[in-house]
C-alpha cells in the first residue's frame, strides 16, 4: 500500500484542505515554507505533513553551538545527519545555517549576565524570539520563505486580523510557555503543524513513513549544556565565590561554592542533610543574599519562605501588543512543568504584579511568569 494514502498519516486535515482550495483557486503553487529541522522526530514529522499538503518545502538546520561542540554532550554533527537523512527520505532540499555568534551575543551573554547577577534564567525562551524567529526567520524569508514552520508544539490562531498563540492539544508536551515572547510580527510568519497532534501520534507517522529518527530521544536541557553536571558548565564561563549557608534565623550550616550554581527549591547538591538540631525533614534553597554572599537555607517543602503569592515581573510582553482588560481574572505559571494557578495582573509603574489565590512554590527572580486566558497564552514577563 502506497503509505500516503493512509487516512491516519495526514492529522491536518482543514490545513490541507485549505491547501487545496488556494491552490485550485489561485492555480499557482502552494507557499513556499522553511522548516527549522533540528534532526528530532518533531521537526521532521513536520516538515512531512508540509510536503504531504503539497507545500513548497526547504529544511533548515540551524548551528547554534560551537564550544565545546563533542559527542559526548552536545553533538550538533548528529542531528545535522540525521536532519539530512529525514530531508532525503521526504524528498526536499535542505540547508545549514550557523546562528552561533547571534547565539552568543544575544542569548548566551545574557544567561551568563544573570547567572553572575545570582537569578535563574530561562535561555530556551529568548532562544525562542532571537534566533528561532528572529535570525532565522530573516534568513528564511531571504531564502523566499512566505511563512516559517517548526516542531513545537502550539497552535496559532487568526482572529479579527490578529494572532493568537494557543496551547497544544497534547497538554504533557504543550511548549506555549516558551513561545510567549513572540509578537504579532512572528506569529503572522508562523506555523506550528504539531499543535493538535498527540506526541505518540508523530512518532506513529515518523515510523510508518520510513523516516530514520522515529524512535530518537527527545533533547532535554540546554542545548549547550547537554547532559554534563550543571555546575561543571558554568564553573568554566563564571568564577567561584565560596560562602556560607544561613537559615533564616541566623545559624550556619554548611557552606556553599558560589550564588551562581544555585536555584531556589533546589534540594540536590546542598550537603547538609545532617546538620545539627535537624528535624529530619529535607533543605531547599530559600534566598540568596548577594550582598554578604549568603546562600539561605530552610527545611520542609512547605515552609512559609518557599511560598509566594504576589509576584512582581518586569518586561512585560503581551503577544496581542496591548494588556488584556486587567479587571477580571486569568492564570498563569511561574515555571514550565506547573499546572495554571488562578491570579488577578495590575500594572504598577514600571512593573507588572501577579497575585495568585493560592500561593506559588519556589518563585525563582530570572524565571518567567506567563499568563493564560483559558487556551490563549497571553504572554509573560520575568520575575524580579
Amino acid at each position: 500500500m502506497n503509505k500516503s494514502s493512509s487516512p491516519h498519516l495526514n492529522p491536518l486535515p482543514q490545513a490541507g484542505e485549505e491547501a487545496n482550495e488556494l491552490r485550485r483557486n489561485t492555480g499557482k503553487p502552494l507557499p513556499r515554507i522553511v522548516v527549522g529541522m533540528s534532526g528530532g522526530v518533531d521537526s521532521s514529522v513536520t516538515a512531512l505533513l508540509l510536503k504531504q499538503q503539497g507545500y513548497d518545502v526547504i529544511g533548515l538546520f540551524m548551528k547554534n553551538w560551537e564550544d565545546d561542540d563533542n559527542s559526548e554532550y552536545c553533538s550538533s554533527r548528529q542531528d545535522l545527519l540525521d536532519a539530512v537523512s529525514v530531508a532525503d527520505t521526504i524528498g526536499i532540499p535542505i540547508e545549514a545555517v550557523n546562528f552561533s555568534k547571534e547565539y552568543k551575543d544575544r542569548v548566551f551573554s545574557y544567561f551568563l549576565r544573570e547567572y553572575e547577577a545570582g537569578r535563574t534564567p530561562n535561555p530556551d525562551i529568548l532562544c525562542n524570539a532571537e534566533i528561532k524567529f528572529k535570525a532565522f526567520l530573516d534568513h528564511a524569508i531571504a531564502l523566499g520563505a512566505d511563512t516559517i514552520a517548526t516542531g513545537h508544539y502550539a497552535q496559532v490562531r487568526e482572529v479579527d486580523g490578529a494572532f493568537q498563540l494557543l496551547k497544544a492539544a497534547d497538554a504533557s508536551k504543550d511548549q506555549s510557555y516558551f513561545l510567549h515572547r513572540l509578537n504579532q510580527a512572528q506569529l503572522s510568519k508562523a506555523m506550528f503543524p504539531l499543535g493538535n497532534i498527540l506526541k505518540s501520534e508523530v512518532r506513529r507517522i515518523a515510523e510508518q513513513h520510513g523516516l530514520s529518527n522515529y524512535a530518537k530521544k527527545d533533547s532535554t536541557g540546554i542545548c549547550f549544556i547537554g547532559e554534563r553536571p550543571f555546575r561543571e558548565f558554568l564553573s568554566g564561563y563564571l568564577p567561584t565565590q565560596p560562602g556560607q549557608m544561613f537559615t533564616p534565623e541566623g545559624q550556619l550550616v554548611g557552606k556553599h561554592i558560589g550564588l551562581s550554581f544555585y536555584t531556589l527549591g533546589q534540594r540536590q547538591g546542598l550537603g547538609i542533610g545532617g546538620a545539627k538540631d535537624s528535624s529530619g525533614e529535607p533543605w531547599f534553597v530559600a534566598a540568596k543574599d548577594m550582598a554578604r554572599n549568603r546562600l539561605i537555607v530552610v527545611q520542609g517543602h512547605d515552609h512559609p519562605l518557599l511560598l509566594q503569592a504576589q509576584v512582581d515581573v518586569i518586561d512585560m510582553h503581551w503577544i496581542s501588543g496591548a494588556p488584556p482588560d486587567l479587571t477580571r481574572g486569568y492564570a498563569a505559571k511561574t515555571r514550565y512543568r506547573q499546572a495554571d494557578a488562578a491570579c488577578h495582573v495590575a500594572h504598577h509603574q514600571d512593573l507588572t504584579q501577579f497575585s495568585f489565590t493560592d500561593a506559588q512554590w519556589a518563585v525563582t527572580p530570572g524565571q518567567s511568569v506567563v499568563a493564560y486566558d483559558g487556551e490563549i497564552c497571553l504572554g509573560g514577563g520575568i520575575i524580579k
